[in-house]
């Protein structure tokens, strides 16, 4: 099996249009004809589906500190099988990280040595004329393990602002691959945990094409082909195995970040990821034998999953006699109540001691390295995990005692954060994301 060359669009920092550029780079070469397969670096859960959206292909997640070496190359041999070409879209800045091992921290940086794949690097250059060269130069000369291929310039105001901006990438020896003129039109909507979902984006094949069209126009594609490079060695490890072999998984507006790559494991081993809808107000399919609610946004429906009644029914009859598991969103709905931005407090499933405020925000944000404190269906009871927290919501209720809880964590540097999430019969949950296993 041959491996495809890749590349990584990356930035210096955040919101340098690092997602319009490697969209707009993928839905253009995936309109020439090419096999292109994306990645997304890091833990993020959203834009994925945006990727998928604009190659037809799924995309998997790429995180240095989450998931083991080997799990690492299996989903990047994963991606770099059946393509022409690679585009892996980075996450922060370059280099940006946890405080780990070597090449374990997290950081884009460590997916582009890893796999020897060329940095295209996306600079924002509002506000910024010759100095956008000197931190793209920083950025060339901070890890000798990256290669920077070249910059594509974003936000350009005029053609004399490119000119300036050129002339100072020229002194510095960086090759400028293209450049996105200045255009709010050209931004995706976003909601407080990053993009509006792709599912719910008005026109997206229309923005995809409106982006491919400005690549097309502003890029040279062919030079951004010829960068790409790299390998990834052959890996036989398997994905993470199911919880179950029939599992009911909430799907819809309210509930959807489910990682693709746990997916794809839980397919690959035989298991039957079943659909189903709790703002259509569907019960988890009786013939399934877990349950799994992702995270999502139930704090936007909350009234209406409060209202409910067949699903909430329907998921504490399933889970008199079968396991199910909430992540984040599906931990709230799991709970006693949630109270939406408006203060007003909706009844819930009732099946955890849990009371969640999205009121009350508060930004928890960051890997989380767990420790199960029982048995269950993440696994035995000192099986250690890594998942990822982000979300406004607070809880409430105090938090779960050793026994009940589901379990003990730290943070990405070996902070103890207590007892996190609960468990209680067939029933668990917790905030964190689960993004693999911890074999260490």
């Amino acid at each position: 099996m041959t491996s495809a060359p890749g590349l990584l669009v990356a930035a210096p920092r955040s919101s340098s249009g690092k997602t319009t550029v490697a969209l707009a780079l993928m839905r253009a070469l995936t309109r020439r004809g090419l096999r292109v397969r994306a990645a997304k670096c890091g833990p993020d859960y959203i834009d994925p589906a945006f990727h998928q959206a604009a190659t037809g292909r799924p995309s998997f997640n790429l995180d240095s500190f989450a998931m083991a070496p080997p799990l690492l190359d299996a989903l990047a041999r994963a991606t770099t099988a059946d393509a022409d070409l690679v585009i892996a879209e980075g996450s922060m800045g370059l280099f940006d990280g946890v405080r780990a091992a070597e090449s374990r921290t997290g950081a884009n940086s460590d997916i582009a040595s890893r796999y020897g794949w060329p940095v295209v690097l996306v600079v924002d250059v509002s506000g910024a004329a010759q100095s956008a060269a000197a931190v793209a130069l920083g950025c060339r000369l901070y890890d000798p393990r990256v290669t920077i291929a070249g910059v594509i310039l974003n936000k350009v105001a005029s053609a004399r602002h490119r000119r300036l901006v050129e002339a100072g990438m020229d002194r510095a020896g960086l090759p400028v691959l293209g450049a996105l003129m200045r255009d709010a039109q050209l931004v995706l909507p976003e909601r407080h945990l990053g993009l509006i979902q792709a599912g719910e984006t008005a026109d997206l094949e229309a923005r995809l094409d409106r982006l491919a069209e400005l690549a097309e126009a502003g890029i040279d594609l062919d030079a951004v082909i010829a960068a790409a490079g790299g390998t990834v060695p052959a890996s036989d490890e398997p994905l993470p195995p199911p919880p179950g072999q029939r599992i009911a998984v909430a799907r819809d507006a309210a509930f959807s970040f489910l990682y693709p790559h746990l997916e794809a494991g839980w397919r690959g081993a035989g298991a039957e990821l079943v659909p189903f809808s709790p703002l259509a107000d569907e019960p988890p399919p009786e013939a399934c034998d877990v349950c799994w609610l992702p995270g999502g946004y139930p704090e936007l429906h909350a009234s209406r999953l409060a209202g409910a009644g067949h699903f909430l029914d329907g998921l504490r009859a399933f889970a008199r006699t079968r396991p199910v598991h909430g992540e984040c969103g599906g931990y709230m709905v799991l709970g006693q109540t949630l109270e939406d931005a408006d203060g007003v407090t909706h009844a819930m499933a009732g099946l955890l001691p849990v009371a969640t405020s999205y009121r009350r925000r508060k930004l928890h944000l960051g890997y989380r390295v767990a420790r199960l404190c029982g048995d269950g269906l993440l696994g035995r009871r000192g099986a250690r995990l890594i998942g990822h927290e982000f979300h406004y919501a607070s809880e409430l209720s105090p938090a779960a005692p050793e026994p009940d809880a589901l379990a003990q964590v730290t943070d990405a540097e070996g902070t103890d954060l207590g007892f996190a999430g609960h468990r209680i019969g067939t029933v668990t949950g917790s905030f964190f994301h689960l993004v693999a296993g911890d074999p260490a």
